[in-house]
């Protein structure tokens, strides 16, 4: 008896949602490097625009497919592969600070006004530094699954400190001409086959484990305690309940730290964007649309404070 494919084992362990994946394209960023994007416009010219930052190890059509249809009935929608994962840049090194300035590029260079930033897991740490790095330029955010720092237990803080160990040997890697020519070849590669599970396995695919390792070394090293009740553009929490890896009640903490901030419980766990996607779609989906009508009323309010 010959055994199942891997695509074939995934369909029958993985409940994948079957959806038309949107095509995307190569969007250069001056002085930066060039990543994979997909921009989907929303129902108007004027549609809000929502820049949708995937969870580590993922890319962000991986983390956020199943999210796409539903949004962008509204909103213009922004996805892009961040550094490191997918067909994202291929920098020297990987840092969470990066990412945030690739976002800002990325607003820049599709000339979006006030967008949200909407970030799952990683996404959600990098949205948070959009704020602090840029904090004029963004209209909102939603953090899903997300956390204000990393280290607050015995096994979070030996994990996050072995990366950090290994990152002298990823470094050098990451250095290595041949090796990076050879990641992007792999990426190129990729199929487009109508299955989704077979996408998915390939997307998966897409990023390395010794990239996973720089993301999560960098992101043992955020800490936004700080300065999180600093931020003062509209912001939504979107808790992931059943959530194994970012405990639920830290997330609420950080939704009472921020002011303003609205609360959008979603009845799932940590990969719950996708595996359980139709109890996390319609809570995201609440979110964005909170988020977005309070923006608006900022924006109207200035508006009116320039007339």
């Amino acid at each position: 008896m010959s055994l199942p494919s891997l695509p074939n084992l995934l369909r029958e362990m993985v409940d994948v949602p079957e959806v038309v994946v949107p095509k995307g394209r190569w969007l250069d960023l001056p002085g930066r490097g060039r990543t994979w994007l997909t921009d989907i416009p929303g129902p108007t010219p004027d549609a809000p625009a929502v820049i949708l930052l995937h969870a580590v190890g993922c890319t962000g059509l991986l983390t956020w497919f199943p999210v796409i249809e539903q949004l962008s009935a509204k909103y213009r929608v922004v996805i892009f592969d961040q550094r490191w994962h997918g067909r994202g840049i291929m920098s020297e090194h990987f840092s969470i600070r990066d990412c945030a300035d690739d976002v800002a590029a990325v607003a820049n260079v599709l000339d979006l006004v006030q967008p949200i930033v909407a970030g799952y897991s990683m996404g959600s740490i990098v949205a948070q530094r959009c704020w602090r790095q840029h904090p004029q330029r963004f209209g909102g955010l939603v953090l899903a699954a997300t956390t204000d720092h990393f280290r607050t237990t015995g096994s979070e803080r030996v994990f996050h400190q072995t990366m950090e160990l290994g990152m002298g040997a990823f470094r050098t890697l990451s250095r290595s001409k041949s090796i990076n020519v050879a990641a992007k070849a792999a990426t190129e590669a990729l199929l487009d086959p109508t299955d989704t599970h077979q996408w998915a396995l390939n997307e998966w695919r897409s990023t390395s484990s010794w990239a996973v390792a720089q993301a999560v070394a960098s992101l043992g090293r955020h800490h936004s305690t700080p300065w999180l009740h600093q931020i003062d553009i509209p912001t939504a929490v979107v808790v992931t309940t059943k959530d194994k890896v970012l405990s639920p009640e830290r997330q609420r903490v950080i939704a009472a730290t921020i002011p303003g901030a609205t609360v959008h419980t979603a009845d799932c766990g940590h990969a719950g964007c996708v595996l359980d996607a139709k109890n996390f779609v319609p809570t995201f989906l609440e979110a964005v649309d909170t988020t977005a009508g309070r923006r608006a009323s900022r924006l109207k309010v200035s508006a009116a404070a320039r007339a």
